[in-house]
């Protein structure tokens, strides 16, 4: 009797300390509510780590940060390029001459207009296409050179006019943009034929070079158009430029054109109803619409107080009164981790305004309840086998 209560209580004992060694190992998913609220403050390396409880003021300061510069405000309507003539443009010029054809003559020229008499003849010269060199200049027969960067085609018809009266009989000009070297626009990026696209005077938009270089070669819903002007840079999705015509914007010569793929995500772990990497469009995700392709949270275990989203802040989007003191990371970024209560009714009008970025990820962490009862199914799954073994003793 004696050595069957000394085996029950080795058995007894060993059953304890392997349920309270247990109670240290329990599974997880992640780190609970409170484990995460006391890294607050915490470095991350050299960085500090911000816990930030979102509200709907701090949600409306997060989403107009995000905002991305329009191009009809950075960039402008814009004009159309028109005939301005530039270096390395090629240009066709026609002089003519109302008879009697007295310094062109009558040989060698092409008959442009005709009338009943022969002696009525108007005789026009047609010269060589005539490239504009580095200086903007061109070199025009008993004239000489004339300077044409930066001026229409009208003011140098007229110039070539003026300086033929007295030497030609009543002269007039016609001059043509035969070639545009000077005003293009550069499509690069996924696009199916990068190029050099001239600009017309019919003031060619984001959409029409775009056409131009054969459309992109991607799913609309993931691409990024990013303009390039000078030493400004704006970009916005391509879904944006299609559905609003104000930011279809003219372009201007040298812009470059970079059509972007960039397939955004987040990752969802923890207590939801779906762990996994998940895309989104270029043109955004909420926080509520998050939650809805993960299938919200677990009834069962999520802590509807603990959804968590981490991601590393760009300080301008924190304000100075955080970014001032704070530490950043070699990127320049803060970590911050953003809590949001699910409790509250509030927070679902929070979660439908509160941007989620590209490769942030949302955790939503077990109720502690949820803990209690992982320790309950140990010690229930230790002691029903001792229990059944005591009992055979």
């Amino acid at each position: 009797m004696n050595r069957r209560l000394i085996y029950a209580r080795i058995i007894g004992l060993t059953a304890l300390a392997t349920a309270v060694s247990g109670c240290a190992v329990l599974p997880s998913s992640g780190p609970s509510s409170r484990g995460i609220t006391a890294k607050s403050d915490r470095f991350l390396g050299d960085a500090r780590i911000k816990v930030i409880d979102v509200t709907d003021s701090v949600a409306r300061s997060l989403v107009a940060k995000s905002v991305p510069s329009s191009f009809s405000e950075s960039l402008g309507e814009g004009t159309s390029v028109g005939t301005v003539v530039g270096k390395g443009d090629v240009l066709d010029v026609a002089i003519w001459e109302a008879p009697p054809a007295t310094l062109f003559g009558t040989t060698g020229t092409d008959v442009r207009l005709t009338s009943a008499s022969s002696t009525s003849l108007a005789r026009g010269a047609s010269l060589p296409d005539q490239m504009v060199d580095n200086d903007g200049q061109i070199t025009i027969p008993f004239i000489g050179t004339i300077s044409v960067a930066g001026r229409t085609t009208q003011e140098i018809a007229r110039t070539i006019t003026s300086r033929l009266t007295g030497m030609a009989h009543r002269p007039q000009a016609i001059v043509r943009l035969a070639r545009n070297a000077a005003a293009n626009v550069t499509v690069v990026g996924e696009v199916t034929n990068s190029s050099r696209v001239p600009l017309t005077s019919r003031g060619e938009r984001v959409l029409d070079i775009l056409a131009s270089a054969g459309g992109v070669r991607q799913p609309v819903g993931k691409m990024t158009v990013q303009i390039t002007r000078g030493m400004q840079t704006t970009s916005l999705p391509l879904e944006t430029v299609i559905r609003d015509p104000r930011q279809n914007v003219r372009l201007a010569p040298d812009d470059i054109l970079t059509m972007l793929y960039q397939p955004y995500s987040f990752t969802a772990l923890g207590a939801t109803g779906r762990n996994d990497e998940l895309p989104f469009e270029a043109t955004g995700l909420t926080l509520a619409q998050a939650l809805g392709r993960v299938a919200g949270l677990q009834d069962s275990r999520a802590d509807v107080k603990g959804v968590f989203v981490f991601r590393f802040e760009d300080p301008d989007a924190l304000g100075p009164a955080i970014s001032s003191d704070t530490p950043l990371t070699p990127e320049g970024k803060i970590p911050v981790i953003y809590r949001i209560n699910m409790k509250d009714p509030s927070g679902f009008f929070v979660a439908q305004s509160f941007p989620i970025k590209n490769k942030d990820v949302l955790y939503v962490s077990n109720a502690p309840l949820a803990d209690i009862q992982k320790f309950v199914s140990v010690i229930y799954s230790t002691f029903l086998p001792v229990a059944t073994t005591a009992t055979a003793f």
